[in-house]
């Protein structure tokens, strides 16, 4: 084995063994702390209303609903309200095909094309001709499925996340199009879209974990979201959690809104916008693992705890230690510092931020991985400290989200 491979094998597993946890209760007035600057931003006209969860060493020590679910109809929020939970789907569907992993049918520095031969021959974009076609060069290396876990593979996101030819190209083609066209009609076409960047030179957050959940279908030979039923959602009791809300529990989705200057809120998840116009009420063509899934704050405990329980929840295994250690280690190249300036002190794993500078992260452990969604919801797992919290809004001003998240963190651990 060569001395790199060796070491990527290897620090992984130091985790389990060095990363002994240092419990510390939280006191109950940061716990109040928590609560308290949320409703302050819902009295303001900032948010509509959260849903606050945190456990602790297996224990429930936070669980509140605050505000309202429909704001308009003075509907109060309730701790079962289900929200979209837009990129929080990343880390399921990481999860997800690291069980593929766990069964060998996969390496994480194959070619990424060994799996997806339609993907074969990808070339990286130099610029775009008047007539749409490309001036290209060849990667240096292809894209493995490291890199297309760790956002480094040379993907793009869609517009407005990434600008230029080759995210408007994923438009075009109907890359993440929820009402358009499935997985195996639509990641396909990326092979007649150059790549951004060469391969294991940047971090670009990007549509790469939809083509996970495509790799997912090609290798169990089930749709994606059968796999996650049967695999994830089931043996965790998530009976909550999916691609479109059921009839039956329609009533309990939560809205989403956009602040207005004037401390009023604009209902924005009917019209186009961070929801896209899709209502999440019926099954989407494109079931999308970069941001697809809708949930409840319970049933995503429960996908938190088994992380945290190193793979097992109610005495099944669903992951391996193993699995999970590759997931919350550093898996940038070493050219790759971290994950910009909205990120401080970050650096990447497996479809998780990873805190490598607990100072530049408000306080969180060094270890506590972490990520969000784009109407808000966010969530992060402290090993160091048997800490899963998960918080979850509806909102669309993007940065003020991050602020919020910022105080909870800031709450807990300052």
């Amino acid at each position: 084995m060569k001395p790199t491979n060796y070491f990527r094998h290897i620090i992984p597993l130091l985790w389990i063994v060095l990363a002994v946890p240092v419990f510390a209760d939280i006191d109950q007035s940061r716990l109040d702390a928590v609560t308290t600057d949320l409703q302050t931003r819902i009295d303001a006209g900032k948010l509509s209303g959260a849903v606050v969860l945190m456990a602790q060493n297996g224990e429930t020590v936070l669980n509140k609903a605050l505000g309202y679910k429909i704001v308009e109809d003075q509907e109060p929020m309730q701790t079962d309200t289900i929200f979209r939970i837009f990129s929080m789907t990343k880390p399921v569907t990481g999860t997800a095909l690291m069980m593929l992993w766990d069964e060998g049918r996969f390496q994480l520095d194959d070619p990424l094309e060994k799996h997806l031969p339609e993907l074969a021959g990808m070339q990286v974009a130099v610029s775009q001709n008047e007539d749409g076609s490309w001036e290209t060069e060849a990667p240096e290396h292809p894209m493995t499925v490291r890199e297309l876990m760790s956002h480094t593979g040379g993907l793009l996101y869609i517009p407005p996340i990434s600008q230029g030819p080759v995210a408007e190209a994923y438009l075009s083609a109907g890359i993440m199009d929820l009402t358009g066209k499935t997985l195996s009609e639509s990641i396909p076409a990326l092979k007649d879209i150059p790549l951004g960047y060469q391969p294991g030179t940047k971090w670009v957050y990007s549509i790469s974990v939809d083509v996970q959940g495509y790799m997912i279908e090609r290798l169990s030979g089930m749709s994606f979201g059968n796999f996650l039923q049967q695999r994830l959602f089931d043996p965790l009791g998530m009976m909550d959690t999916g691609f479109y809300v059921k009839p039956e529990n329609a009533h309990r989705l939560a809205g989403q809104y956009a602040p207005n200057e004037d401390g009023t809120l604009q209902r924005t998840d009917q019209q186009a916008g961070i929801a896209g116009g899709f209502d999440f009420l019926s099954p989407p063509a494109f079931e999308s693992g970069g941001g697809g899934l809708t949930s409840t704050a319970a049933d995503y405990m429960k996908f938190l705890q088994m992380l945290l329980n190193q793979g097992e929840y109610n005495g099944e295994r669903l992951l391996s230690e193993e699995a999970i250690a590759h997931m919350r280690s550093n898996q940038l190249p070493e050219s790759v510092s971290g994950i910009g300036m909205l990120y401080p002190g970050n650096v990447f794993g497996l479809d998780f931020a990873i805190v490598e500078n607990s100072d530049a992260h408000q306080g969180a452990s060094k270890g506590t991985y972490w990520w969000w969604g784009i109407a808000g919801t966010w969530f992060w797992i402290d090993p160091m400290q048997d800490i899963a919290f998960i918080g979850l809004i509806q909102n669309d001003d993007i940065m003020y989200s991050v602020e919020t998240h910022i105080a909870s963190r800031l709450a807990i651990y300052q």
